[in-house]
């Protein structure tokens, strides 16, 4: 509260008059004032912790959730950002909060006296920029990614010189223009323009921040079909109706990795979505390529991704089941050089977890059955829940029960544009495996 009596003596200063305006033009808010020295001190609302909680945030990480918490003290409102306070006030940072989620603060600093503000968020910004380019080709990548770049809410795409955002929290919601500005200024300053911002903020978890789910441009219209070149291959990315924001950027490197096993090769690529992985065999010299996948309309913009290629003559298409496909492909005796499995996510709560694994160890056993002796099989998984170990495990199985030896030749991630914080376990996701495949 502001003491009066202070305020008024005060006041007789002309020169804390436009100070008093602006305290006087402020109704209860997420802040309480104070008068220190002629200044406005703020402070922040603050969460306190339960005793024993916050061991996520104390590790490294970058949230807190709601059962771990006792109290709040002060006033807000949600997506304010407020300080975290342990249980014997020890201060252990500040972020947004929103206590309609079940993550009920997500961490910006922790350091208490940081200002949060522009030039907070450009800094930030700046930061992810370097680190890309010097770990990655910038002329398509992910610019931020959320949490692993100190951001947590947010995700940013850069395709060739456009934009496509996806914001998630409350919070990040605020500052999402003053990001996207920053962006811009900070990528100007390497003499790249950006011609276009498209935001793609329909994930369903917009709803349990309070949020509605909504695709739109931010400034002005442009062609949202738009064309990148990745590992030498051309791609139409549709940044409004594709999957995500558009396209999966976080296999590059894994996509490249199989350029040196598709060479003279027959290869099959299932869940082949727009044919990415189907295009760079091809782009490797594979002498024949099939890409499967479920959705007609991904099927098409893979077709045309194969023509701008000129590779429509090697590379095919079909919009089938990969789960009924693969056995239809055992029974009629078919074999391949190179299996490529690619799948969505099988699960995207723990809840799920061992229906997902039924899943990836059934896809894993067909995929290798159709891989003859000597050929390669590339696997991945995308669900952050399909832990590494349990992701190797379940591979195993499945190469037991198609009675196949696996040599393996490498594992990957994603690509560093989508860094993997340590602590931040939700920033590890994608897990990516070739393995030569022998008979027993």
């Amino acid at each position: 509260m502001i003491n009066t009596e202070h305020i008024n003596n005060i006041k007789k200063s002309v020169k804390c008059q436009q100070v008093f305006q602006k305290i006087e033009g402020t109704a209860a808010n997420s802040w309480q004032q104070e008068i220190c020295g002629g200044k406005i001190m703020t402070k922040k609302a603050a969460v306190v912790l339960k005793k024993g909680e916050g061991r996520t945030v104390k590790s490294g990480g970058m949230w807190i959730y709601d059962n771990e918490i006792e109290r709040i003290e002060g006033e807000f409102e949600n997506g304010d950002v407020v300080e975290i306070r342990d249980f014997d006030s020890y201060c252990m940072g500040c972020g947004y909060i929103n206590t309609r989620s079940k993550i009920t603060v997500r961490l910006l600093t922790r350091k208490k006296e940081t200002k949060i503000d522009d030039h907070f968020f450009e800094e930030r910004v700046r930061r992810a920029w370097n680190f890309r380019k010097e770990v990655i080709d910038t002329s398509s990548c992910r610019l931020i990614f959320g949490e692993a770049d100190f951001l947590p809410g947010i995700v940013i795409d850069k395709f060739a010189d456009v934009l496509v955002v996806e914001s998630l929290a409350l919070g990040i919601e605020r500052w999402k223009i003053v990001i996207i500005d920053a962006i811009k200024k900070v990528l100007a300053e390497d003499g790249i323009q950006i011609r276009g911002v498209y935001e793609r903020s329909d994930a369903k978890v917009r709803e349990q921040e309070g949020m509605e789910r909504i695709k739109v441009f931010i400034g002005e219209a442009f062609d949202t079909k738009v064309e990148i070149v990745e590992n030498g291959v051309r791609y139409i990315v549709d940044v409004e109706d594709g999957q995500k924001t558009g396209f999966f950027l976080d296999q590059k490197n894994n996509r490249a990795a199989i350029h040196k096993i598709c060479r003279d090769k027959k290869v099959l690529d299932c869940f082949t979505h727009t044919g990415s992985f189907a295009l760079n065999a091809g782009i490797a010299g594979a002498k024949s390529v099939l890409g499967v996948d479920a959705s007609q309309l991904a099927i098409d913009q893979a077709m045309e991704n194969a023509r701008l290629n000129k590779l429509d003559t090697r590379v095919s298409f079909v919009c089938e089941d990969v789960f009924e496909l693969l056995p239809k492909l055992d029974r009629e005796k078919e074999m391949f050089d190179v299996v490529i499995l690619d799948p969505p996510a099988f699960t995207k709560s723990r809840n799920s977890i061992k229906n997902a694994v039924k899943g990836y160890r059934e896809i894993n056993l067909r995929g290798l059955r159709l891989v003859r002796d000597g050929g390669y099989l590339a696997t991945c998984s995308c669900s952050h829940f399909m832990e590494p170990e349990l992701f190797a495990k379940t591979i195993k199985e499945a190469a037991a029960g198609a009675h196949k030896r696996l040599r393996q030749v490498e594992f990957k991630t994603q690509a560093p544009d989508h860094p993997i914080l340590w602590a931040a376990d939700e920033s590890y996701y994608l897990k990516f495996y070739i393995f030569q495949v022998l008979n027993e």
